[in-house]
């Protein structure tokens, strides 16, 4: 697998790197030469006391070594740029394809996964590219290279190399075979110790109000050490190999000076040849180490190649259509005929057999208990998983038709827990919208009722945000995020329960600011609270994933018995017969926009 992710990625990059080769190739062949130079010079140089033949070839020695010095820096430049590249490209491309997941890939992976795989993954690919440019290209070389100038130099000694090289070898690929498992492990480990911490820094407000930090803090300790108990293991094996190397190496420096030593003796051999022999012999075993440092890293990127290529080989559920309808004729109707969403292997699917029809100028409220599907009816509409029965329409048009810019622009949502960016107050509002005015995002935050506490802010519209909106409670994240909405002005408004964190006195305020403001659009109000949607013109009540009535707020009080609990579970019988009078009376003119506060009394949203 990485062969696989390295051979697609590296392709545009065959220039410098056959560049780099060949630097390594003329590096290499400078440091194999030099160990002969310096055995001429002491057998025909120092031996004989020839001054002039030491100054001469010392000098063709010191000219070599700057051309293996240039090169190798040339490598080594070349190789660390590639390895970046590949890591950016790499990056890119995961980052690319979870942008188009929708919601069941992200599941599927889970976001502390995607994120190591996205970092901690890359990285390790990209550091064994890097070792792979500046080691393991000149391993080979020199290795072989070292043999054939070693039996250059004295070819009964070079028996000592039968018997090195195979027990390295062999040692090393003995440790290897037990590291790959674990390097697996490892990263699965890791996954783990993100996603608790990602939980714990997200959570900390419930972990408090719970008084839960004890047990958090072992939940974390025992993942942390699951980590550590690997890693520890992986250390063992690794901590054991330079050993084994190194007793390999002692022991055939001393063979070979023990052999050599009887050998001059006999005058078979020259020190200066034993002088090289030695040299040759250091240079493959550096090359061995070379190869070794290889092998620890490779199994570990291997592990993580296979978990970025899972990623880039999951196709998304949600796919780009072929032929795009890029122009909608009508403006802002909804339907859904018969759509119904399950997840894959699942008992029962969330929604089954929903028929639902929303008009420009209306209000469309979706209610029903925990658990209904409500959220995941509204996903169906901007594909943020696409129904796996029936049909969702948009001005008669499927949505899995629509060009997905032209899906954005018709279709907004505001989701049950929204996001802000990290930034300004100004750069969340033009999220959508980047050439909004400074006017236009005002209107906006004074329609959605939040004007008033970015006004008091320091900075007004240039207000910090942190990330998530971490700075300012849940219900001011609720109205930003409306009023985000807004500046964006889709044809279709989707609501998903963005009151719940508002008092009620703030609800009602925006809700009348809302109802002018999307006089002509299409809304969809999905709801908890009663009091939000029961002046809706349509109201559908969902249970268990079905439609089990439709209808205006007294009609549905008279004869739905779901909707009937829901609503006196909230409201005394006199209040709700109060509601649906009024809401069985005759329309009135649209309430103007009011704003307040509500700061006093508005929940936190913690």
């Amino acid at each position: 697998m990485l062969i696989r992710v390295l051979g697609s990625r590296l392709r545009s990059h065959r220039r410098p790197i056959g560049l780099l080769v060949l630097l390594q190739l003329v590096q290499t062949s400078a440091t194999l030469f030099l160990p002969t130079l310096n055995a001429d010079i002491i057998d025909n140089g120092v031996v004989k006391g020839d001054t002039d033949y030491i100054l001469r070839f010392g000098g063709l020695m010191l000219a070599v070594s700057v051309v293996q010095i240039v090169c190798n820096i040339g490598a080594v430049f070349l190789g660390a740029r590639t390895a970046a590249a590949l890591g950016r490209d790499l990056r890119g491309a995961v980052f690319d394809r979870v942008q188009s997941f929708s919601a069941r890939e992200v599941g599927q992976f889970g976001s502390p996964s995607l994120i190591t795989r996205t970092t901690n993954d890359v990285q390790q690919v990209q550091m064994v590219v890097l070792m792979s440019f500046t080691l393991m290209v000149t391993a080979p070389i020199m290795c072989v290279g070292g043999i054939v100038l070693a039996l250059g130099q004295d070819v009964p000694l070079s028996a000592v190399l039968l018997a090195v090289v195979p027990v390295l070898g062999v040692s090393v690929m003995l440790l290897v075979r037990q590291l790959r498992p674990l390097f697996r492990t490892m990263q699965e480990r890791l996954d783990g110790v993100n996603r608790v911490l990602r939980e714990q820094i997200t959570g900390v407000r419930v972990i408090r109000a719970f008084v839960k930090d004890e047990y958090e803090r072992q939940r974390f300790h025992g993942a942390n050490a699951d980590l550590t108990h690997v890693q520890l293991r992986t250390g063992q094996l690794l901590a054991a190999m330079f050993p084994i190397v190194m007793t390999v190496v002692n022991g055939s420096s001393v063979a070979v000076v023990w052999f050599g030593a009887h050998r001059i003796d006999s005058g078979a051999m020259q020190i200066g040849a034993l002088t090289a022999f030695l040299a040759y012999l250091m240079q493959i075993v550096m090359a061995v180490m070379m190869a070794t440092f290889m092998f620890m890293s490779v199994p570990r990127a291997e592990v993580c190649a296979e978990r970025i290529q899972e990623v880039l080989d999951t196709g998304s559920s949600v796919v780009p259509p072929s032929a795009p309808v890029r122009k909608l004729g009508r403006h802002g109707r909804l339907e859904l005929r018969g759509a119904g969403f399950g997840y894959p292997g699942a008992e029962a699917p969330v929604l089954r057999g929903v028929d639902l029809v929303a008009r420009p100028g209306e209000t469309t409220a979706v209610i029903g208990s925990t658990g209904s599907g409500k959220s995941t009816l509204l996903g169906l509409v901007p594909r943020l998983f696409d129904a796996t029965e029936g049909t969702v329409l948009v001005d008669g048009e499927d949505v899995r038709t629509l060009a997905p810019e032209l899906l954005a622009k018709t279709v907004g949502l505001v989701p049950q827990r929204p996001y802000l960016f990290s930034g300004t107050i100004a750069s969340n509002l033009r999220y959508g919208r980047p050439d909004a005015s400074d006017e236009q995002l005002w209107r906006a935050l004074e329609v959605a009722q939040a004007r008033e506490f970015v006004e008091r802010m320091e900075g007004g519209l240039q207000a910090e945000i942190s990330q998530g909106g971490s700075n300012v409670s849940g219900g001011q994240r609720q109205r930003l995020a409306i009023a985000r909405l807004l500046v964006h002005r889709p044809e279709i408004y989707l609501f998903d329960d963005s009151f719940s964190a508002l008092d009620y006195a703030t609800d009602a305020a925006l809700r009348a600011a809302l109802a002018a403001e999307t006089a002509e659009a299409t809304v969809v109000i999905v709801a908890q609270r009663v009091a939000t949607i029961r002046d809706a013109d349509r109201i559908l009540v969902l249970d268990e994933g079905s439609v089990v009535g439709t209808g205006r707020h007294h009609e549905l009080m008279a004869d739905n018995e779901t909707y009937r609990e829901i609503v006196l579970s909230q409201l005394t019988e006199q209040e709700a017969a109060s509601g649906a009078r009024a809401a069985a009376a005759p329309p009135t003119t649209r309430p103007a926009p009011s704003r307040t506060g509500g700061e006093a009394n508005e929940m936190s949203g913690a």
